[in-house]
């Protein structure tokens, strides 16, 4: 079962300037997600999918470069053009979608997931994390109602996923543009491992995260 991970990068990210290739922990963001996957256990090939090929002197070792078409790199570009374009260049039996903007992310994680889809009890898997909180959608509780308030180490949790990593076998993909399955795998980050950049705040949360952890 052949297993291939990739990463989408673009250069040109709008709310965190030049943020995947933003210096944390004395290396380009991206680095940290990529040598991680290096280290998961299954996992057959690495891949950058980019359109500018200036980075890649910065891959770490075991990581592959595969171009692609600049127009992926619109605001606009959703992310099922991006998977339909790596999908149809790279075949394999099962891939590993993970992203630049969770640094945290522990290889152990990702093996873990992986191993569950691979012995077929399961048929995708995603990283999540749990809310365990009063939680509310569309001016309504969510878990819990209004005349018998729960105590919050009781009440239903809620799962939220993070961006860290989906893995989904070709078909689920190419036949149904689905990144997760009817038996999804769902691995529970703390908030660290699950910390997601997304804005200029989180991406200092995560130079305070790695200047404590000695990176």
């Amino acid at each position: 079962m052949k297993t291939v991970a990739f990463v989408p990068i673009r250069l040109n990210s709008q709310r965190v300037s030049g943020k995947n290739l933003r210096l944390l922990g004395g290396e380009p963001l991206m680095c940290h997600i990529l040598r991680t996957l290096t280290r998961v256990e299954g996992i057959d090939e690495v891949y950058v999918f980019c359109s500018d090929e200036r980075i890649r002197e910065l891959l770490p070792e075991g990581v592959r470069f595969l171009q692609r078409s600049a127009e992926l790199d619109r605001d606009t570009t959703l992310g099922r053009e991006i998977y339909d374009a790596f999908t149809a260049r790279v075949e394999a039996d099962l891939y590993v979608l993970a992203h630049a903007t969770s640094p945290f992310i522990r290889p152990e994680t990702i093996s873990e997931a992986l191993a569950k889809v691979q012995s077929g009890e399961y048929d995708s898997a995603f990283s999540a994390e749990k809310i365990q909180t009063f939680a509310w959608f569309k001016g309504r509780p969510l878990n819990y109602a209004l005349d018998n308030i729960p105590r919050t180490q009781t009440i239903e949790p809620v799962y939220i996923e993070t961006s860290a990593f989906f893995i989904f076998p070709r078909g689920l993909w190419c036949g149904d543009h689905r990144r997760i399955g009817d038996r999804p795998y769902m691995a529970v980050v703390e908030r660290v491992e699950g910390l997601d950049i997304d804005y200029p705040e989180d991406f200092a949360m995560a130079e305070i995260i790695a200047a404590s952890r000695g990176l």
